[in-house]
């Protein structure tokens, strides 16, 4: 179920205490590597194994930009392409090696007017690999699917 059809089936309305839908994201070399290259992290932890095991890490591992891609990502799969992030504030935890999963899951802190609040947590086989929380925004003029503290929209 796409993120527009779990805000029709809540009747295009969230509300502080919603859960967002779970999101798996398997973890591979390939989105490892292309994700450090796409946001110019050329640092060898995120594409050589060799170098990586030479600086005591197990494997390489992802990085932090590519993280709050998949962060950003998740929210507007959820809110829909009109949504703007207006803040994200996140932290790293456990590393992100291939052949792991990160489950994102999302719950809504607070509503403010056509603004919400979204903790977010990505866990994979180790442990948090990424809290924080995501201000979000759908624009004027858009259909609204953020509900106000009173229900309103």
């Amino acid at each position: 179920m796409s993120g527009d059809e779990r805000m029709k089936a809540k009747g295009n309305r969230v509300r502080a205490g919603d859960a967002l839908a779970p999101l798996e994201i398997p973890i591979t070399r390939t989105l490892i590597v292309a994700g450090a290259i796409a946001s110019r992290d050329y640092q060898d932890v995120h594409h050589d194994t060799e170098l990586a095991h030479r600086k005591g890490s197990p494997d390489i591992f992802m990085n932090i930009l590519t993280t709050n891609g998949l962060v950003g990502r998740y929210i507007t799969d959820h809110f829909g392409p009109t949504a703007v992030l207006r803040k994200v504030a996140i932290r790293l935890g456990a590393p992100n090696y291939p052949g792991d999963t990160m489950v994102l899951t999302g719950s809504v802190e607070e509503v403010d007017g056509d603004t919400a609040t979204v903790r977010v947590v990505g866990a994979n086989g180790i442990g948090k690999h990424v809290t924080g929380t995501v201000t979000v925004t759908v624009p004027a003029g858009e259909p609204s699917v953020i509900a106000s503290a009173e229900g309103q929209a």
